[in-house]
């Protein structure tokens, strides 16, 4: 019998900086998801990489006295390093907005989209953000600035350009909207785009002249224009999967498993939610499945972190100090599944040596030091059947509800070792003690399977040690002081 295809994606990062905790945040939470898929029998396609087109990169580029392609050929290293060190999905497709098949997929995008009429040219004015790489109208300025890059100057741009005609798809998208009430999590962000869609939508321009701004993808038929990047960088979705060229292939991710899900930033929520469905609509193709907006990781201030401001946290650091399970487990039950979320390198450690170093690691070494010296021999294992509150609440990407679903078992086996005590239980009845750690060994193992999408390598080493009754050589977690 063949799985059912499943398929998940990230947004593309921007190359202007190197990877920090917020794209760790995205990353990760759509690794959990990729994985949890697997779990439950499907086959899954798991696509991320990098947008690396643009004004803002161009732009960097030339503040650092590079040319552009090597500027973002070294940054791009740095976000393939990231999967590793975050333990990501080996299969993960990683796909550059500069690879040769995705520009030939971009450039037939534009070419379907004007012969549908949906593309045209004109002189024009706007506000522009350089950090969002968007236009912006007065209501999305405070006091003249970017709500998400405030310390950036909005830019009036005035040229020629070729303009997708956005103003055609209002109606469409709130139809489109109103087949599926969870389109978009969560239900504010769903109501917030659906608000910004019933004020009326204006076209957006989708080139730059090339002569200002080389760094783009040529458009078709125009050598005086590249692609505006947002325009290019959306296409990452299909051109992953084969469109135009391999119909099979996109048939099989995009149409037969339901349409693609998508992880991404709450900056994000205007591109992939309406910009995205418009555009697909605007060539004849099935919309996206899912969008997930997360919030922003802040620092303890609830300040958004900044290279600038020099309050960024990047993975790096966290995971060399407390390895990449302690940086998945925080950021899949600590971290708002949808809010913003303020962080603190103190309240990480509280909740590391509380959680992990005396909760699960604690709790694993203690059930089998008991299990290695009073059972002669492993015991038999018994199939794991997924719960049904771990798998809704995972079907919901309630990626929050299942962490707390699962320590919820931790918090029981510790109950159940104060309450019975088997270590003081084997010497007056050790038929009685040896069952009730058993039992304590067969739960534990659950767990492990249970931790295999938010936690990969610990639950490897919890099943290795339940099946093969071996006590662990190390602690699966030292606590930090």
């Amino acid at each position: 019998m063949s799985q059912k295809p499943f398929y998940i994606t990230t947004a593309l990062p921007y190359v202007n900086s190197e990877p920090h905790i917020g794209f760790a945040l995205e990353i990760v939470r759509a690794d959990i998801i990729a994985r949890y898929k697997e779990l439950a029998g499907f086959e899954v396609f798991f696509n991320t990489g990098t947008d690396e087109h643009g004004q803002k990169i161009f732009e960097k580029a030339e503040e650092a006295g590079v040319s552009t392609k090597d500027y973002v050929d070294r940054l791009v290293l740095k976000f393939k390093e990231l999967n590793s060190l975050l333990n990501i999905k080996e299969d993960i497709n990683f796909i550059r907005t500069t690879d040769e098949s995705h520009i030939k997929s971009a450039q037939a995008f534009w070419k379907r989209c004007d012969e549908a009429g949906y593309i045209y040219k004109k002189d024009y004015e706007i506000k522009y953000c350089v950090g969002c790489e968007l236009e912006k109208t007065d209501s999305e300025l405070e006091d003249g600035q970017c709500l998400f890059h405030p310390k950036n100057e909005i830019e009036l741009i005035k040229e020629e350009n070729y303009f997708f005609k956005f103003s055609d798809f209002g109606d469409k998208l709130l139809k489109f909207y109103g087949e599926d009430d969870d389109f978009v999590l969560p239900d504010f962000r769903y109501k917030e785009i659906k608000k910004f869609i019933e004020s009326g939508l204006n076209d957006f321009s989708i080139s730059r002249v090339k002569a200002k701004m080389p760094w783009g993808i040529a458009v078709p038929g125009d050598d005086t224009q590249v692609m505006y990047v947002w325009f290019d960088a959306l296409v990452n979705y299909i051109s992953a999967i084969g469109w135009p060229a391999d119909e099979a292939l996109f048939k099989k991710w995009h149409i037969a498993s339901g349409g693609m899900v998508q992880y991404a930033g709450k900056d994000n929520l205007r591109q992939q939610s309406a910009m995205w469905q418009a555009m697909l609509m605007s060539v004849g193709l099935p919309n996206s499945k899912k969008v997930i907006i997360n919030g922003f990781i802040n620092d303890a201030k609830g300040e958004k972190m900044s290279k600038s401001v020099g309050n960024v946290v990047g993975p790096t650091e966290l995971v060399s100090e407390y390895g990449v399970d302690a940086l998945r487990y925080y950021l899949a039950r600590h971290v708002s599944n949808f809010e913003d979320h303020d962080f603190s390198h103190d309240g990480f450690k509280e909740i590391y040596n509380a959680n992990l170093a005396n909760g699960l690691g604690n709790l694993t070494s203690r059930i089998m030091k008991m299990a290695t010296t009073n059972l002669s021999e492993a015991i038999k294992i018994e199939n794991i059947t997924l719960p049904d509150e771990y798998k809704n609440a995972l079907d919901q990407f309630d990626i929050n509800t299942t962490s707390d679903f699962i320590w919820r078992q931790i918090g029981d086996l510790d109950k159940i070792i104060q309450e019975k005590e088997p270590f003081k239980l084997i010497k007056t009845n050790p038929a009685e003690a040896k069952n009730i750690i058993k039992d304590l060994v067969q739960r534990l193992h659950t767990i492990g399977v249970l931790l295999k999408p938010i936690m990969p390598a610990t639950a490897e080493k919890i099943i290795t040690h339940t099946t093969e009754n071996k006590m662990p050589e190390i602690p699966l977690f030292e606590r930090k002081d």
